[in-house]
């Protein structure tokens, strides 16, 4: 068996792994890393180490050592450096937006002196070392520039439009008051989920609606055919002054929801909930009307609020029936927004309390632009030729 006198990068990662077991994956994790990083400073200067060739953007310029706290454990890292053309790893750089924003956010108040001692011990745990004001304004802005800038890139033709919206608990003249946040996301012609944009804002419902609406439409959307979200208040006005038009389709899973406050008996509600699960579950929108108005007529009498509520919302929630069938079960609800809505939690619920709606929005918007990244670069949601 022929000797190899330099291991491949696969052999040192299978070794360490051999020789130290579980012990040795930052390790292996390390020498992975490194050589990814290798990989893509190549790609970037069209060239191999040493290569000659005509096509080549720059030159490789050595290394330099970082090290990076991750779940597993501190990485040593040696960061490819390049001369003659700007180059960072993606590789470190994807995955930490979020977590340096939600090191910012919960830093600001820690400098604006409305921390706790909770929020202090937080701010020691993510940052590491004590943040003063002058190193929270130069990270602050450095990160603000580029969600600025993710936030404000140009839109093209979206066929499908999910609105949503949050509230998280920000600092505000003295008060702590509840903050709108309001997100966009888009399928595109070629059938992936992109993330729009986001804002925050203190200011009235309709007006904040329409508002964020129309810097959508500024950065260049448009060919907006249908519509998905819950019942916000605000947004419909909102829709009509922006998106006239364009049908709407009320979220299903919540309207089932709101639903069961119109529910005279707990024992009438595994029953309703049914009846309108068939409803949604119809074949065409005729079968739908038809099961709709015999719920209404079956409620009639022994809950009349119940029926009154259901003839006039229910229709709200079947403006999917206008869509090719293949596209109706991903789009009759906002469901698609969970693992959204649960990345955002897991952050904002260890930040507790913003001081100010800027320091919301960055937070957010790291988390939102991570995770649009990973939608636009994945698999496809929805086949965009099916009739």
């Amino acid at each position: 068996m022929p000797h190899q006198e330099h291991p491949t990068t696969f052999d040192q990662v299978v070794q360490l792994l051999a020789d130290y077991g579980f012990d040795g994956m930052a390790q292996a994790m390390q020498v992975l890393m490194n050589e990814a990083m290798k990989i893509e400073r190549n790609e970037v200067l069209n060239a191999a180490p040493y290569e000659r060739c005509s096509d080549r953007r720059g030159y490789a310029n050595g290394y330099k050592p970082k090290t990076v706290n991750t779940r597993i454990g501190p990485l040593e890292l040696s960061v490819p450096q390049t001369r003659d053309i700007e180059f960072y790893p993606k590789s470190l750089e994807r995955g930490v937006r979020s977590e340096r924003a939600l090191k910012l956010a919960v830093a600001e108040m820690y400098v604006q002196g409305v921390s706790t001692r909770k929020v202090a011990e937080i701010t020691q745990e993510l940052c590491g070392l004590d943040i003063t004001s002058t190193q929270v304004s130069r990270a602050a802005q450095l990160l603000d520039e580029e969600l600025h800038q993710w936030r404000n890139r140009p839109l093209g033709e979206i066929p499908y439009l999910i609105l949503d919206a949050r509230y998280e608990k920000v600092r505000h003249g003295g008060s702590v008051i509840d903050c709108a946040v309001l997100i966009a996301i888009g399928i595109t012609p070629q059938g992936k989920r992109s993330i729009l944009g986001v804002s925050v804002s203190l200011s009235e419902a309709e007006v904040h609606w329409r508002e964020f609406l129309q810097s959508l439409q500024d950065r260049g959307l448009h060919g907006v055919r249908y519509i998905v979200s819950d019942d916000h208040a605000g947004l419909k006005g909102a829709r009509k002054a922006r998106l006239a038009g364009v049908p709407w389709q009320r979220c299903q899973f919540h309207l089932q929801q709101n639903a069961m406050k119109y529910v005279p008996k707990v024992s009438m509600r595994k029953e309703v909930a049914e009846m309108l699960r068939k409803i949604f579950d119809s074949t065409d929108p005729h079968a739908a009307e038809q099961l709709l108005g015999a719920t209404v007529k079956k409620y009639q009498k022994s809950a009349p609020k119940l029926a009154a509520w259901l003839e006039a919302n229910v229709p709200e929630a079947l403006t999917v029936f206008q869509l090719p069938a293949a596209h109706r079960k991903r789009l009759r609800t906002t469901n698609m927004l969970e693992r959204q809505n649960r990345e955002i939690k897991r952050r904002t619920r260890v930040a507790t309390l913003f001081p100010n709606e800027a320091s919301l929005l960055r937070l957010v918007s790291a988390v939102l632009s991570e995770l649009s990244e990973d939608w636009e670069t994945g698999k496809t949601y929805l086949n965009m030729e099916t009739e």
